[in-house]
């Protein structure tokens, strides 16, 4: 049964909805920043509907509350007919939806090859090995992924990364597709095949709907109908046509301009571009290049490319994200150093420690390079003098500054309080302070509103034509590109062709940039020799799209899936197994650290330094030094001559324990008194010093009763009765028997905790917690999926501990190894339950490093019987050390390697280390939300 047939059974069923998405009076805040302002609208089913506007209008949120993935404050979503407050019904639409998230290959993982991304979504939607594979095989002959299914997702370009999220997104055949900005960043080729594919998909199933948000008006001009939106609120809705008839306007852009608030527009005018003044015969380049290469490793990222920009001029740098724009223009103003080639600043051979010719060029990254703790003076004040301004010089140019770009009224606001334009603004300004010769501007407008990129491109206009000062500008917009001198087109680190816009466009007999540009990406494309698989996504009719295996029930299983938390834990193993870094650590981590620690910390007082004031010069007191000198516990050293001698020594560290022998020390002994011999102990670390005293009681005792048994041929009765100590565990009283169980404790806890930690933040950070948002997976399947593969690489590392503690440091085990075994796996899996519940709290991976590392050792250290037994802690300490899995463990640790217990003796630790588990696991599930907020 083909999917069109899937399609006309679900109709019968479902009579076609009317509207596909209704909001009603929906609010939402960050913090005090009011994102989204009483919207109530009804979006038609069936179409192709575009939210247009710029970055920070709060398309994005409105999409995520569409598709469940957060939660709702304010007002009700109704999605598909069901309520999206609901977790119920949630869970039960999430089969009919796909959702893929603002990014290049935000919803997709790295390191999985592209055969692996889509089936693990297949997993997550239940399907069966078959179906899955069917289903992957059709999506990547429709997309042209088919020659790339064994690639990783991380060396595939901008656009087949989004044709490879897309496939995840469409794996279970959805009813409402969402894309939140699927083509920002991409390439005008990869773009238009990407909209080829969705019309192609659309066809097929003439009842899905599609929700975008897009940055693009020509690609807002294709859709069926339009949200208009500024500040948080709606501000016009329709289809295209009508939005540019209401408005009396001839395209998109204009039509989106007329729509804002007056405020807004100020009477803005269209921009107009005065031709540059050039002197043909003075010609001056700010910048030339010739073959410039960058290469990280194997990867080139920058391919000979040569150029040149004249002085005065506005140049433009065109090419989707990664293709070595950013990394070209840091290169040839010596920002960063070239892997070979040359490039000459204002015609001198650019060097990086050349401070004088970096003060001609200023430079406004993607990411606006400003101070938030500093006003808007106090920025344009800090750069001044960064560059060295003369100090009567700074106060007036800030204020020129301010005048000239209109930042009085904000001077005193911090740059996280100013509007997106106004932050960029304010960008520009700081980055022509020092009145640079030159200015490198990267991505400046992404994400702007068009009367917003309209001024800015004013500003640059007025410094290009008024004062000189050459602009070198990256940009992905065509409009903007059109507005340049002249461009340049690059891709995958090489410059494709420069010219002006016209002649780019005339030499491919084209009408716009655009249509030349993509005519230019093809016919590298096919100088690469991979038409064939792009080709295929543009002109192959999507078959696989259309077929769909007959089994095919789309009734997913909301409760519980096996299928869906073995899939979790099968794309956790990968990821593991592909990162070097991090599955060393995993499983020598440990080892290594037990080298450490297990030599390391040990209470053996052993080998003292000691040396003697002999101030009897007797037999006697000879005697007596030889007998401490013959014990295994001091070493001897040159004798002291003086009191001031022995302050000097000790003070220096030399000597742990000085031996002061009175006069006539023989002379009591034979008349049967007592002579006092002093012995000075460092007491700068108590327990050994308490230590060292007791060795020296014992040294006392041992001379007195070896003097005796020569003398009198008699053991002497020094106390009323004799005490006979014996250790009936760890007979040599090696503390090494003691620390090395103790050690494997604390290590299984210390990393496991880590790198669950760390497992779980990491999809925080990427982005790519969203796929337990969207999808019908549930908490348990996520947290125990996400579990099972450290638990696995703690268990190897478990064995490799114990078998470092038998082999290399001598440590006898007399226990049940199996019982020690169990006992093992309950703790490493009530570790890294310690790990996610830490996640739970942390949003990046250094914060969980941090809070793992601080709260899983000190607790472990000092309140779990590492040094004291925890039956010797009383208050809150008593209850930490027995709240904690390290407890149990290591009693059980110890028990088994010293003291020969088995199942039977382990009831008290087992059964505790166990009912850590249910408890940890729920905790984890009840505290990670289902929902961003």
């Amino acid at each position: 049964m083909d999917n069109a047939n899937n399609n006309t059974d679900k109709n019968a069923q479902q009579p076609p909805l009317e509207s596909v998405v209704t909001l009603t009076k929906v609010s939402h805040r960050y913090a005090n920043n009011r994102v989204l302002d009483n919207i109530s609208i009804s979006l038609p089913a069936g179409k192709m509907v575009g939210f247009i506007g710029p970055d920070g209008v709060g398309k994005s949120s409105l999409l995520a509350f569409i598709a469940g993935a957060r939660a709702i404050q304010e007002g009700e979503v109704e999605v598909l007919n069901g309520n999206m407050r609901s977790s119920g019904f949630r869970n039960t639409v999430s089969p009919r939806i796909a959702y893929m998230p603002q990014g290049l290959g935000k919803n997709v993982y790295p390191t999985l090859s592209v055969f692996e991304n889509i089936d693990f979504f297949g997993r997550l939607f239940s399907q069966n090995k078959a179906e899955r594979k069917q289903r992957i095989n059709n999506l990547l002959k429709s997309t042209g992924l088919e020659a790339f299914a064994d690639r990783p997702a991380e060396k595939l370009s901008g656009g087949m990364k989004q044709k490879l999220g897309l496939c995840c997104a469409l794996i279970h055949d959805p009813q409402l597709l969402i894309l939140d900005e699927p083509t920002t960043g991409v390439d005008p080729l990869s773009r238009r095949q990407f909209w080829q594919l969705i019309n192609s998909i659309r066809a097929e199933n003439t009842q899905m709907s599609v929700l975008v948000a897009t940055a693009y008006m020509e690609e807002a001009d294709d859709f069926d109908w339009l949200v208009a939106m500024d500040d948080g609120k709606v501000i016009g809705t329709g289809s295209p046509q009508n939005l540019k008839a209401q408005t009396n306007k001839e395209s998109l852009d204009e039509a989106f301009i007329a729509l804002l608030p007056e405020e807004k527009r100020h009477d803005h005018q269209r921009l107009v571009v005065p031709p540059r003044k050039q002197d043909l015969n003075t010609t001056q380049y700010a910048i030339e290049a010739n073959g410039l290469c960058k290469t990280f490793g194997d990867f080139t990222a920058v391919n000979n490319v040569s150029l040149s920009i004249e002085q005065g001029e506005i140049f433009g740098f065109l090419g989707s994200n990664g293709c070595g724009k950013t990394t070209t223009m840091k290169m040839l103003t010596g920002l960063q150093p070239a892997t070979s080639g040359e490039a000459k600043l204002f015609g001198e051979k650019v060097d990086a420690n050349n401070i004088e010719s970096r003060k001609r060029v200023g430079f406004m990254s993607q990411a606006f390079s400003l101070y938030n703790e500093l006003t808007v003076k106090q920025n344009l004040v800090l750069h001044a003098r960064l560059f060295h301004l003369p100090a009567e010089k700074i106060e007036p140019r800030v204020k020129d500054l301010i005048t000239r770009f209109n930042l009085k009224k904000y001077s005193d606001d911090f740059p996280t309080d100013l509007p997106l334009g106004i932050r960029q603004r304010l960008s520009l300004a700081v980055a022509v302070v020092h009145s640079p010769e030159m200015l490198i501007l990267d991505e400046p407008t992404s994400g702007v509103d068009p009367v917003a990129r309209d001024d800015f491109w004013q500003l640059l206009i007025e410094l290009s034509r008024e004062q000189g000062v050459t602009i070198f500008i990256s940009t992905h917009f065509m409009d903007e590109a059109a507005r340049c001198d002249r461009i340049s087109l690059m891709h995958a680190g090489k410059i494709l062709a420069s010219d002006t816009p016209a002649a780019l466009c005339q030499a491919r007999n084209t009408d716009t940039l655009e249509a030349a540009f993509i005519a230019y990406l093809e016919e590298a494309v096919n100088a690469a020799g991979a038409s064939s698989a792009i080709q295929a996504s543009i002109t192959d009719k999507p078959k696989a799209l259309a077929t769909a295996p007959a089994t095919r029930k789309n009734n997913i299983n909301p409760a519980f899936s096996l299928l869906r938390l073995f899939g979790y834990a099968h794309r956790e193993t990968l990821e593991l197994w592909r990162d070097p870094i991090r599955l060393t650590f995993a499983l020598m981590g440990s080892i290594i650290l037990l080298f450490i620690l297990g030599y390391g910390i040990t209470f053996d007082v052993e080998d003292l330094s000691f040396a003697v004031l002999d101030q009897d010069q007797s037999p006697e007191s000879r005697n007596y030094i030889q007998n401490m000198a013959g014990s295994r516990y001091f070493i001897q050293r040159a004798d002291i001559k003086s009191p001031q001698e022995l302050d000097k020594r000790m003070r220096s560290g030399e000597l742990s324990v000085a031996v002061e022998i009175p006069p006539n020390f023989a002379q009591q002994f034979k008349r049967g008194r007592k002579p006092e011999i002093v012995v000075w102990v460092d007491g700068s670390m108590p327990f050994r010093a308490e230590t060292i005293n007791g060795y020296m009681s014992g040294v006392y005792y041992s001379y007195l009763t070896n003097l005796s048994l020569r003398t009198y041929a008699q053991v002497p009765n020094l106390v009323p009765a004799n005490i006979e100590s014996r250790y009936r565990y760890n007979q040599d009283f090696k503390s090494i028997e003691a620390m090395v169980p103790a050690v494997i404790p604390l290590l299984l806890v210390f990393i496991p905790a880590i790198l669950m930690a760390l497992g779980v933040v990491r999809e925080k950070e990427l982005g790519s917690i969203i796929n337990l948002y969207v999808t019908p997976v549930n908490r348990l399947e996520f947290i125990i999926g996400k579990q099972l593969p450290y638990i696995l690489v703690s268990m190897i590392s478990f064995f490799g501990l114990v078998a470092l503690a038998i082999t290399v440091f001598g440590v006898t085990l007399k226990g049940s190894f199996w019982a020690l075994s169990l006992a093992a796996l309950l703790y490493v899996t009530a570790t890294t339950g310690v790990g996610l519940l830490i996640s739970a709290f942390t949003k990046t991976q250094i914060s969980a490093l941090a809070a793992t590392t601080v709260v899983v050792l000190m607790i472990a250290v000092n309140f779990c019987g590492l040094i004291d037994p925890v039956s010797s802690l009383d208050g809150f300490g008593a209850i930490i050390g027995k709240l904690f899995p390290t407890t149990y463990f290591l009693e059980a640790c110890r028990g088994v390697f010293n003291k020969a217990l088995n199942f039977s003796d382990l009831s008290a630790q087992l059964l505790p280390l166990f009912a850590f588990i249910p408890v940890l696991t729920l905790a984890s599930v009840f505290l990670l939300p289902k929902q961003d907020k």
